[in-house]
């Protein structure tokens, strides 16, 4: 609904025990399918942003191959050490997304065509390629800043942006990523099933108890990773 899946997704997958690189590579190969049930569900919403996409949709793909690749080449050590701090991060984007979110439906913060956009554009899907929790909040908030869109429209072409960096990290993490398979087919359905629901959600739903309630609990969750990274 609000680039918040992943947020979800990746913290179970801790808490039924994965290491935090096998439960990211594994939370980033599942995520492909929200873009694909999002992109069904969005027909509507995507209607002439074919220029658009064509546009964007090359530099979220390089974003993509770059945050995969620095993340086979990180020891795992290292990202344990960073994951407190990213999770914190998309926590703290989930409760303030509504104050980045304001520039929407009017003329943009940003150029959509200008270098800026690209360069934070390149940036949000580096970190997904990276690290694939609150990537859509990220890409959600950029997208948002630039496009003078409604809503909907904004975020169905996060949607489908985030799916590029998403499926090139998904295709690298599956050849040489410890994916850890029994858990991406469950995993797959239902963030297909959340992705195809969502578009349709956003257009009657306000979300801003759930916003809340995923905020607090990406903190706390941030909180945790800290005490076992550090302590």
């Amino acid at each position: 609904m609000a680039g918040l899946a992943s947020v979800v997704s990746y913290p179970t997958l801790l808490w039924f025990g994965l290491p935090a690189v096998q439960a990211n590579v594994t939370n980033t190969v599942s995520l492909v399918f929200v873009a694909v049930g999002a992109a069904i569900g969005s027909r509507s919403e995507l209607a002439g942003q074919y220029r658009r996409l064509m546009r964007m949709g090359p530099v979220s793909l390089a974003g993509g191959v770059t945050g995969a690749l620095l993340l086979l080449a990180s020891p795992a050590g290292a990202f344990e050490a960073v994951v407190p701090w990213l999770v914190a991060g998309a926590g703290a984007l989930v409760l303030c997304r509504h104050r980045l979110m304001s520039p929407i439906g009017g003329g943009g913060l940003l150029d959509e065509r200008g270098p800026p956009l690209a360069v934070a554009l390149f940036a949000s899907t580096v970190y997904t390629g990276y690290f694939g929790a609150g990537g859509g909040i990220i890409l959600f908030a950029v997208l948002g800043a630039a496009i003078p869109e409604p809503l909907p429209r904004v975020n169905a072409m996060k949607n489908v942006l985030l799916g590029m960096p998403n499926g090139v990290a998904a295709a690298a993490f599956t050849v040489f990523g410890p994916v850890y398979w029994p858990a991406v087919p469950p995993l797959a359905c239902g963030l297909f099933i959340g992705g195809a629901l969502g578009p349709a959600i956003v257009r009657r739903l306000r979300v801003g108890a759930l916003r809340l309630l995923i905020g607090v609990a990406a903190i706390g969750f941030a909180v945790k990773f800290a005490v076992d990274a550090y302590l």
